[in-house]
Order: structure tokens, then C-alpha cells, then sequence
């Protein structure tokens, strides 16, 4: 199956903000952060200290690859249908506090959601991620390294996304179901429609300017290719 968008497609940079530039001895450094929209073939990942025993054995799961990664959290799938965003930002250009990252990438989300008129989309006491209707549409899991964030959110968009969360218990949380935008939208929104949405959205809330990686190559080669 091809999956709609790629990584260099969907691969954007950002200057910080001009309000939090990054300090280094009193040199403002521009940063080379990086922000990666994607869509994933099928795989199950696993958190640092994830139990496995919340991968169901059934021919469903055994079909998929599962993948231990560097970030907190149960397990969970990436798929088609589903966008993901890989935030790689330095927080000393932020605010180095990994709470209020996590807040901040979830009021993302939820500003996305809005601005697709998806109703009813909230946070739940004592878990991450966001909920409609008491299922969970957006899932995090991140690790920060030195202040640099690493892994990120993943957004359920299209039904094609759902089926394979069948084979494992979602984040570790017995008796919790998920959903996706279109469940709720008369509208379907499609992936790519969607990760405009969520760029826009994060450029609010962390106060950025997104360039589109080709953009950003173009300017380090000195502006327009020349053939000689």
C-alpha cells in the first residue's frame, strides 16, 4: 500500500522565535530546530520501561513489527491514517520545563482539532494525550535529552488507523477505547489536510515560523540552484 506522504515531504525547519532566541555567552544562536510530519508503515512501539504483556498474542499483532524506542509511555501504533509529529527542539530556546512541553504540545492539538471543528475535544485527569467522548484520538511520548526533545504526538485522523490498535491494549489503558477525527466530522479530513492544520497550530503555541525544508536547503546553497 502507498502511504500518502512521505518524511521529506512532510520534513519542515524553524528559526526560535525572535522572543526566545537561544543564549550562549550572550550570543544569540539561531537555532536549527526541526520539526518531521510523517506517516509511518504499520509498527507497535514500546516505551523505555513499556510492558509487553500489552501486545495481545493474536495473528493481528504478530503481523506487525514492534519496536522498542527511547521515549516515556505504554504501548501504542503508528499507521496510515494517522499523522505523527516529531518535534526536535532545543527547550533552553523555550522553556526548560518538560511539564509545560508536554501541556504545550497538547494545546497543539487541541487547537488543531478546533480549527477543523471537531467538538468535545478535551485532556483527562492523571493521562496525556486528548479525548473525545472518553476515547483517545492523540497520543504523546517524548524524551528530552539535554533539553532537546525527542518522539512526540500522533493524531488519529482517518478510520484506516484504527484497526491495528486491536492487537495491543493502547497506552496500557485497560477498558479505554480510541477514535479519529472523521468519526466526528461530517466531512472527512483527509492526512495531509490535516498536518496543515497542526503545523499552524504549532507555530502558535511555541511562537514559530515553520519553513518548508526545501526552502531552508535552497537558502544554505545561496539562493536558486545555477547550472553551469
Amino acid at each position: 500500500e502507498e502511504i500518502a506522504k512521505n518524511i521529506a515531504e512532510h520534513h519542515c525547519q524553524f528559526l526560535p522565535h525572535p522572543s526566545n532566541p537561544i543564549q550562549d555567552d550572550n550570543t544569540v544562536v539561531l537555532g536549527k530546530d526541526t520539526i518531521i510530519l510523517l506517516q509511518h508503515k504499520p509498527v507497535y512501539t514500546l516505551g523505555t520501561g513499556s510492558d509487553p504483556e500489552f501486545i495481545k498474542e493474536s495473528g493481528l499483532s504478530s503481523s506487525i513489527d514492534v519496536v522498542r524506542i527511547e521515549r516515556g509511555g505504554e504501548v501504542t501504533y503508528h499507521g496510515p491514517g494517522q499523522l505523527v509529529a516529531y518535534p526536535i527542539l532545543d527547550l533552553r530556546g523555550y522553556k526548560q520545563d518538560i511539564h509545560w512541553y508536554m501541556r504545550a504540545l497538547e494545546e497543539a492539538i487541541l487547537l488543531a482539532l478546533e480549527s477543523v471543528r471537531v467538538e468535545g475535544a478535551v485532556r483527562e485527569d492523571d493521562v496525556t494525550g486528548i479525548w473525545i467522548g472518553g476515547k483517545k484520538v492523540a497520543a504523546l511520548g517524548v524524551k528530552v535529552r539535554r533539553w532537546i526533545t525527542m518522539h512526540g504526538l500522533a493524531v488519529n485522523v482517518n478510520q484506516r488507523s484504527l484497526g491495528n490498535f486491536d492487537g495491543i491494549v493502547p497506552c496500557g489503558l485497560v477498558g479505554k477505547d480510541v477514535t479519529c477525527i472523521n468519526d466526528h466530522l461530517v466531512e472527512p479530513i483527509s492526512v495531509e489536510e490535516f498536518a496543515k492544520h497542526m503545523r499552524s497550530a504549532l507555530e502558535k503555541i511555541f511562537e514559530i515560523d515553520l519553513v518548508d525544508c526545501s526552502l531552508v536547503e535552497t537558502a544554505a546553497n545561496g539562493g536558486d540552484d545555477k547550472k553551469g
